[in-house]
């Protein structure tokens, strides 16, 4: 049977919001969807709601639109009250040259607008976040979120991408069914953080192991291969929300009874010293209910695990840091 859900996506006008807006309102288990952007956005919230809204599915869809001064915690009550789900493609994207210190705290602030407003209105959805850079700013978000001392099995970061791309490109390398092919990908959600486990997979484990480290560089690196195609003026935008609605879909899965597995970047324990890690998690009632062990590695992966170590340690880092200088407003 399936669910009535409410889900919202932030920046549901945006090049990824709008996709994942209408992946959304056709999922079964969808019964009410928010389309939530601001009112600078390129596209009006409203409009895309309102064309979503023509799709013969049992989803209605509203639009709400913000100001840039505007407080979601003030003003977005209405939007995100009895949500399930809320998905969070936002922020801006790093401008050449431009620290990462100063691009956290923008997209962290872009992040905690939405998140402490989450908190108040509905503290018991599952808020789902695509705001770079993703290895610090769900920490920053989760320690935030149990400051409020609410559940961090809410908070995650959608890294589906990851998985989607290793599934392809093994797919594409072996001529596997698709059906056939699941890669777990694990560690973060950038650069060398990004580690597909291609031993873990049936066909992904039939590639000579000659050729897996152009494989694994290619799955890091598929991203910049978008954003070069796209000639700079655009970036992964439909294969973000084709996978943010794969997660999304999950998560009412899991909502609904039904046990669904997907790859997230969550608080953790899987991996001693490192408290937020991408591994498989089981959806269920409570959001992110069983954070899965990484399992078996080969030698190639096993070196690769301890080379990411210090990178995601230092962006997780960041991140608390954030955390401890900032609160949530009430």
């Amino acid at each position: 049977m399936p669910g009535d859900f409410k889900v919202c996506v932030v920046g549901g006008a945006g090049g990824i919001g709008q996709p994942l807006s209408m992946l959304m309102a056709m999922d079964p288990n969808v019964k009410e969807l928010c389309v939530y952007d601001l009112t600078v956005a390129m596209v009006p919230a409203a409009g895309v709601a309102a064309d979503i809204s023509h799709l013969n599915t049992k989803c209605k869809v509203t639009g709400y639109a913000f100001d840039m001064s505007d407080k979601a915690i003030e003003k977005a009550g209405e939007c995100l009250t009895g949500c399930h789900l809320v998905l969070v493609p936002a922020g801006v994207p790093r401008k050449p040259g431009q620290d990462r210190k100063d691009l956290l705290n923008i997209n962290a602030g872009i992040a905690k607008n939405i998140v402490e407003a989450c908190a108040k209105f509905c503290p018991e959805a599952v808020v789902a976040l695509i705001v770079n850079p993703v290895n610090s700013v769900v920490p920053a978000m989760c320690e935030l979120w149990k400051k409020k001392g609410l559940n961090p099995c809410k908070i995650l970061g959608i890294t589906t991408l990851d998985v989607v791309r290793a599934d392809k490109f093994v797919h594409e390398m072996t001529g596997a069914a698709m059906a056939d092919v699941n890669v777990p990908v694990i560690g973060g959600h950038a650069g060398t953080t990004i580690l597909p486990l291609f031993s873990q997979c049936k066909s992904g484990s039939t590639i000579p192991a000659d050729k897996i480290p152009d494989l694994d560089k290619k799955v890091q690196d598929a991203g910049t291969v978008v954003v070069a195609a796209k000639n700079g003026k655009g970036s992964a935008t439909l294969s973000m929300a084709y996978a943010g609605a794969r997660l999304g879909k999950a998560v009412l899965a899991g909502l609904a009874g039904e046990v669904a597995i997907e790859c997230a970047y969550v608080e953790s324990t899987v991996e001693s010293g490192i408290p937020y890690f991408a591994s498989k998690v089981t959806f269920g009632k409570a959001g992110v209910e069983t954070v899965h062990p990484i399992g078996d590695l080969n030698d190639y992966e096993k070196k690769r695990l301890e080379e990411l170590k210090p990178t995601l340690l230092e962006e997780i880092q960041a991140g608390l840091d954030y955390a401890k200088e900032n609160e949530f407003a009430s």
